[in-house]
């Protein structure tokens, strides 16, 4: 079976502050790292692409890999996207809008952030815009209303700015279950990315593709190694008991705390 790697990239910077330093790559490693992905002979594709294909709508080469960006950090629209464009790589960036617009609030904590005025830019430069809800909650402990709003708020501004539908969602930190993935599906979007940390597959689940989180402690051989379809599990596969009862623990913290950040 083919085994997909669906990288997950945060901020791209050297100097962010230190609630995201473990998921930031600096700018000089992340070149390496692309350089890397272009070196494997793979090719690129977005999600949009990835799940068309997996669906039998459009075509899907035998090695693909799928670049994701989570959150909407200012390096994004800037030289970011320009060191993907400049070796030709699609990528699909997930944003959420409560924390990129202006006046606006979110659960992440500070950082430099675009705007959602840059939003267009990012098409621009190639890229695929998804949603990644509008205040970055763990999605899994919301009540119904709550889950509805967090994901056709961020649906709906995106589609406003850019004009089209807007299909895809990243579940903030990965955080999902049953009930999100049907409420992700209801929302109108076609397919949700999650984290895992796994390679994904033509088999992956379209409301929870696993993704490779990279972590500022990655070097270009992991991801050589990724490439290569090794160094991960291959998804699908079943939640582990530890995992189903962190989100029972969180589900019964956020009813005593209310809404808490996905990080």
């Amino acid at each position: 079976m083919p085994r997909i790697p669906v990288l997950l990239y945060h901020a791209v910077m050297d100097d962010p502050p230190d609630w995201i330093a473990e998921f930031t790559v600096a700018p000089k490693e992340f070149g390496a790292q692309l350089d890397a992905i272009v070196a494997s002979g793979r090719t690129p594709m977005t999600v949009g692409a990835l799940v068309d294909g997996l669906a039998g709508r459009g075509p899907l080469p035998p090695r693909p890999v799928v670049l994701t960006l989570d959150d909407g950090f200012a390096d994004l629209p800037g030289p970011t996207a320009e060191a993907l464009a400049s070796r030709s790589l699609p990528a699909t960036a997930y944003l959420t809008t409560g924390a990129i617009t202006p006046g606006r609030r979110s659960l992440l904590p500070p950082a430099p952030m675009m705007t959602l005025s840059q939003t267009p830019l990012l098409e621009q430069y190639g890229m695929e815009v998804g949603a990644h809800t509008d205040t970055h909650p763990q999605l899994d402990t919301l009540p119904r209303a709550a889950l509805r709003r967090e994901l056709a708020e961020p649906k709906a501004v995106l589609e406003e700015v850019l004009g089209h539908e807007v299909r895809h969602l990243a579940y903030p930190h990965g955080y999902n279950s049953p009930a999100v993935r049907r409420a992700a599906a209801r929302a109108g979007y076609v397919s949700a990315v999650a984290v895992r940390h796994a390679l994904s597959s033509p088999d992956d689940e379209a409301y929870r593709i696993a993704r490779l989180i990279l972590r500022r402690g990655h070097t270009v051989a992991d991801v050589e190694e990724w490439m290569e379809g090794r160094g991960a599990p291959v998804a699908p596969f079943r939640d582990a008991l530890p995992t189903v009862g962190w989100r029972m623990y969180r589900r019964a913290r956020a009813a005593v705390k209310g809404p808490v950040f996905a990080g």
